[in-house]
């Protein structure tokens, strides 16, 4: 089991996670308020923005395979090198999804 550093940018939190381990999980038992919802790689509530390093998350299947280069599904993703998440960044599909909903659409 070999262990690696994941560093969360912008809040100064540090915690060290196994490569057996899961990013939130990790977060969960070191008192790390990550946010999370399904918690199976679908909801994307958990993503952060992989600023350095590389994970393995083979059942994020809330990701396109070119999303998941950049970001990371905490609930899914196990660290292969010590890492720098900005986490409450979404990938741009949910940003996409998110301003479509906001329009109404007009019957005129």
């Amino acid at each position: 089991m070999t262990e690696y550093t994941v560093e969360f940018v912008g809040t100064g939190e540090t915690i060290t996670v196994s490569d057996k381990q899961t990013i939130l999980k990790a977060c969960i038992e070191e008192g790390i308020a990550q946010e999370y919802s399904c918690r199976v790689g679908m909801c994307l509530a958990c993503s952060a923005e992989i600023l350095e390093g590389d994970v393995t998350q083979p059942a994020a299947r809330g990701l396109t395979e070119e999303e998941a280069e950049k970001y990371a599904l905490t609930c899914m993703a196990r660290p292969q090198s010590d890492l720098k998440l900005d986490r409450g960044v979404y990938p741009p599909s949910i940003e996409d999804d998110a301003a479509t909903a906001g329009t109404v659409a007009d019957d005129d």
